[in-house]
């Protein structure tokens, strides 16, 4: 058949109605079985597929969830993306991933677009958004989630780590291995993980009569955490120890530490990051960490954001979870590494 097929063609050559062709290309749709095996065999002969952008102008709702993330340099994001993308595909959503115009908040911009699509909802992957913003998208009737991010709005739901139990663990973890002079490199100061797991971790140190030797920011990125680890392992007093704020700097540091200024990792200095990304497990940095557990942040973020479209009067609900400690090789321990 020539030209575009339509829903009223799909129709007549199964000998249903329009409506229950819609039923049955509906997720979640009330069908039978019978009707559906006639529908979609017609829909095969004829080589008809649904037009989801064109129902939404219809029904007002696309079935698509905008995904905006600043940068997918850190090995988390893509392994999130993955798991959120086909988490929300088995519950009959797609996603649509924005990058955003600003590493730190998304624009007015990116809004713009995500409301052109007609998103049911968004997940702001470690982009906070503005007050102005989040209004917008309250009044348009489209939830907002910030995913490994917390922001003080009542209007925004968020998924996270409970990252100042993370910080507290690997603080005494190095404590008990007997390090004297802890230092920290810091990511973007601005973002809630980064200041939620440095209070846990200096408030650990604290608690056991110590404070950090040494501190620089690395901003969460390759180049910046390098410029960081000189910064720090440069002078005449460095520390023994070095708590990273994510996996991602965490190897820009063991590769500086080893290549670059000749220190011996961990037999000088014990290097601990946070994420326990994939690469974190590989023999060449066996790297202790702080294991985000991806699938349950993706798990929590999808019944989060789906009851919120799916029930608008729910209240935004904010997920904090457990993130264990992972010992590996990259940090001295009175305990042998696990593997």
């Amino acid at each position: 058949m020539s030209g575009q097929v339509t829903s009223a063609q799909v129709a007549a050559h199964a000998g249903v109605s329009r409506s229950a062709v819609s039923r049955v290309f509906t997720p979640g749709a009330s069908v039978s079985a019978q009707t559906a095996a006639k529908v979609r065999a017609a829909a095969r002969e004829l080589g008809y597929r649904p037009n989801p952008l064109a129902r939404s102008l219809i029904t007002g709702q696309s079935r698509i969830i905008g995904l905006v993330v600043a940068y997918l340099e850190n090995q988390f994001y893509p392994e999130a993306v993955e798991k959120l993308s086909k988490a929300l595909q088995e519950r009959g959503y797609h996603v649509l991933i924005f990058m955003a115009d600003n590493a730190r908040e998304a624009s007015a911009k990116v809004i713009d677009e995500l409301m052109d699509y007609r998103v049911a909802g968004i997940v702001m992957a470690s982009v906070s958004l503005s007050n102005d913003l989040t209004r917008r998208c309250e009044a348009a009737g489209i939830p907002v989630l910030l995913f490994n991010r917390h922001q003080d709005d009542a209007h925004l739901s968020s998924v996270t780590s409970d990252n100042r139990a993370g910080g507290a663990a690997l603080a005494d973890f190095l404590l008990d291995a007997r390090h004297a002079r802890i230092g920290h490199i810091a990511g973007w100061e601005g973002a809630s993980t980064q200041r939620e797991r440095e209070a846990g971790f200096c408030a650990a140190l604290q608690a056991r009569g110590t404070t950090l030797a040494a501190r620089t920011v690395g901003n969460f990125h390759y180049a910046d955490a390098q410029a960081a680890a000189r910064e720090m392992f440069g002078g005449d007093a460095p520390p023994d120890a070095v708590f990273v704020a994510n996996d991602h700097m965490a190897f820009a540091v063991m590769d500086t530490l080893r290549f670059e200024l000749g220190i011996d990792v961990p037999g000088e200095v014990s290097v601990v990051g946070y994420d326990d990304v994939p690469l974190a497990a590989w023999p060449s940095y066996a790297l202790t960490t702080i294991r985000q557990r991806a699938n349950r942040m993706v798990s929590e973020t999808v019944e989060i954001l789906l009851e919120r479209i799916e029930t608008p009067e729910m209240s935004p609900r904010h997920a904090r979870l457990d993130a264990p400690l992972i010992i590996r090789g990259s940090a001295r321990t009175t305990k042998g590494p696990t593997p």
